[in-house]
């Protein structure tokens, strides 16, 4: 099956470099590309991408707002949120609004074309060089965050998980894939997608991106450091 494409930036040279990077890989084609927000959801709408690639500060609307609209018009397409900085605020907004994950700017190639197949696969894509910093940076200002030292992993709706569902869940937030969190714990592959499907489950989150967004609002990642 080949992997539909939108690439979204307003550096015009950033998408044609980006599009030939994945229009040279075998089952990822590249079907569009918009220089702003408004023209990617209408692209979305017209083309029925699997994967958007999303940059978040772009003319018009920006990436953000892009995002929830993609995700309130019921689209199929996963959103990959690029970032050039760690610390960005936009991308915190980004995954509130429904983005499946984030990925730097100067990720290798290689990188990216993972994350696109990562995407389109189910999973969600969080780089391990932005995931804690910028996660914990954000929601350390976020006035709904538990009282420092008072962490609520316990409470809802963290309470359902296991011991082992939250070690998966604390490692996800720690932008660690199915195979490295496999490896880490010495299980199968397949296992850690059972824990992680079951904490998708009794979270009520809607992807792996929101479930790592709850462990940080809830505290359990205060608990962990």
């Amino acid at each position: 099956m080949t992997v539909r494409v939108l690439v979204a930036d307003d550096d015009a040279l950033l998408r044609a470099g980006v599009s030939l990077v994945l229009g040279s890989e075998p089952g990822i084609e590249v079907v569009g590309q918009a220089a702003d927000g408004l023209r990617a959801v209408q692209l979305c709408r017209e083309l029925a991408p699997d994967v958007v690639l999303m940059d978040v500060r772009m003319p018009g609307i920006d990436g953000v707002e892009a995002t929830r609209r993609i995700v309130a018009d019921g689209l199929t397409a996963q959103v990959l949120v690029l970032t050039t900085f760690h610390h960005d605020d936009y991308v915190w907004g980004a995954l509130r609004a429904g983005a499946a994950g984030f990925l730097l700017k100067r990720a290798s190639p290689e990188r990216l074309i993972d994350a696109v197949l990562t995407l389109a696969a189910g999973e969600a894509v969080l780089d391990p060089a932005v995931t804690r910093d910028l996660v914990a940076q954000v929601i350390g200002r976020d006035p709904h965050r538990p009282p420092a030292g008072r962490a609520t992993s316990s409470a809802p709706p963290l309470a359902q998980l296991t011991a082992r569902e939250r070690e998966v869940l604390v490692l996800a937030a720690e932008g660690c894939s199915n195979a490295e969190i496999a490896a880490l714990l010495i299980v199968a592959e397949s296992t850690v997608k059972t824990h992680m499907k079951r904490v998708l489950a009794k979270t009520a989150a809607r992807d792996r991106a929101q479930a790592v967004a709850i462990a940080y609002r809830s505290g359990l990642m205060a608990s962990e450091a």
